[in-house]
């Protein structure tokens, strides 16, 4: 699983955890919503757990809960804990120093990812499991989506 997918795997587990609130999901019941395999979501929900967002009872009734109200788990707390991942690497291989635009290209646009991230770490910031849990309550609501 990629970096990338980590962090999409993660933010779907925690609204799945705000939505069933006050009943203990399982792994199998997470990786059915997420269509994985339960390790993955066991080895995400060991992350989200050692970062005290998630709490896991082992054994017959047991599952993993929120540990934290939604309202209080940004998806830039989420997305740093999965790992930060590059928007658009740079090239494979060092571009030609024999052109000009090999020779700055890369110091050019590091100034724009770098802005790039930055902004969509402010989005991240500035949201919540809970903002995805009612969203996905109103289409649920609207009949925008096939129930599961």
């Amino acid at each position: 699983m990629t970096k990338n997918s980590r962090f999409t795997v993660a933010v779907h587990a925690l609204a799945l955890l705000a939505i069933v609130r006050g009943k203990p999901a399982t792994s199998d019941y997470i990786a059915r919503s997420v269509n994985t395999n339960p390790v993955v979501i066991r080895r995400i929900l060991g992350v989200l757990g050692k970062a005290g967002l998630v709490e896991t009872h082992p054994g017959a009734g047991g599952g993993s809960e929120l540990a934290k109200k939604p309202s209080d788990i940004s998806l830039l707390e989420v997305y740093r804990l999965m790992g930060n991942v590059d928007l658009f690497p740079m090239h494979t291989q060092p571009p030609s120093e024999d052109c000009v635009c090999g020779r700055h290209i890369q110091t050019v646009l590091s100034g724009v990812f770098s802005e790039a991230q930055q902004a969509m770490e402010h989005v991240l910031d500035g949201l919540t499991i809970e903002d995805i849990e009612l969203q996905i309550e109103e289409l649920e609501e609207s009949g925008l989506c096939e129930p599961c």
